[in-house]
């Protein structure tokens, strides 16, 4: 237990340090040319084909451990198609929340079913109670800091935090994490092993996806291996945690868009985004738990740290701006 707590301090340590490295103005800012560290990005109008492109890539990323944001920004911009923008981005995630629900819906319904149950018998010992308290307060973090981010930085879409090179940055650092997770973690406890504990540990690594680039996939699964947990368990595990968390980030953003108005984001490549989102979301789900049954994660360790260096590397050659 002792060796337990050490290795998530060190996770949870890292993981909000990469937050400060992650600052291209104070990691780049001496290097790169000045037109490059602008964080000022214009949001360009998305057609259809283009919804469709980005469905699959938020589908694709999303339950992978690469990020979904770090390539929803990097791909377009590298494409010649502008920063969609966080609220196009922030709804079609309604299409992966859609997929989840989809796939593990036999998981949740047992989940909810038995939770009252337990409450009804007052079984709290039962392992579908336990699992649905450790996702609500595994919740807690993420919508916490999220609040706190939005009351004291009202810019923080525009932010150094979520530029090209600091989401490359929090790549690399993450896919370090993932390695050493990797490394160290003994993955002897199976999904029944899962408790509350589990869901608040995991919550609060989920909190760190919060910075461009971290991976809420990325995170929940590193913290779950070094719980512990086995690979399969530790993705069935965040993709269930993730359902209360993606559900509130695409509705806020939706609830805005139909409040301001869909602006550069039209109705139909919005629909067309959230479909291909939902698809592809669903195969990345089923791919990723059959996978992790029998192989380990250092391709995805691999990729991230590979991502992030081509970034700077991209934008260190004014091939790719720092927006």
């Amino acid at each position: 237990m002792l060796v337990l707590k050490r290795q998530l301090f060190a996770f949870f340590g890292a993981g909000f340090l990469s937050a400060f490295l992650a600052s291209p103005l104070k990691v780049l800012g001496t290097s790169l040319p000045t037109q490059l560290v602008s964080t000022t990005t214009t949001t360009s109008q998305v057609n259809i084909v283009q919804a469709i492109i980005l469905g699959l890539v938020q589908g694709l990323t999303e339950f992978l451990p690469i990020s979904s944001t770090a390539h929803l920004k990097v791909v377009p911009v590298a494409l010649g198609w502008g920063d969609p923008g966080v609220a196009f981005t922030a709804v079609i995630q309604l299409g992966s929340i859609a997929a989840v629900l989809w796939y593990f819906w036999g998981d949740l319904t047992n989940v909810t079913t038995g939770a009252f149950k337990a409450i009804r018998t007052s079984d709290y010992q039962s392992q579908e109670f336990r699992i649905a308290v450790g996702i609500i307060l595994g919740t807690i973090p993420i919508v916490f800091f999220g609040l706190l981010i939005k009351a004291f930085i009202p810019d923080f879409d525009n932010s150094p935090i979520r530029s090209t090179a600091a989401i490359a940055c929090t790549s690399i650092v993450m896919g370090l994490l993932l390695g050493l997770a990797e490394k160290i973690g003994n993955r002897k406890r199976s999904f029944e092993d899962l408790d509350r504990q589990d869901g608040i540990l995991m919550g609060l690594a989920q909190a760190i996806a919060l910075m461009p680039g971290a991976s809420r996939s990325g995170s929940t699964i590193t913290a779950g291996l070094f719980m512990g947990l086995e690979r399969a368990t530790a993705a069935r595990f965040s993709f269930l945690l993730g359902v209360p968390a993606i559900t509130l980030a695409g509705l806020v953003e939706l609830v805005g868009l139909l409040t301001d108005g869909l602006g550069d984001a039209g109705l139909v490549p919005l629909i067309a985004g959230v479909i291909s989102s939902a698809v592809f979301s669903y195969l990345a789900i089923a791919w990723l738990i059959d996978y992790l049954k029998n192989r380990n994660t250092w391709v995805f360790v691999w990729y991230r740290i590979a991502f992030g260096v081509v970034i700077l590397v991209a934008i260190s050659m004014n091939l790719l701006p720092n927006g």
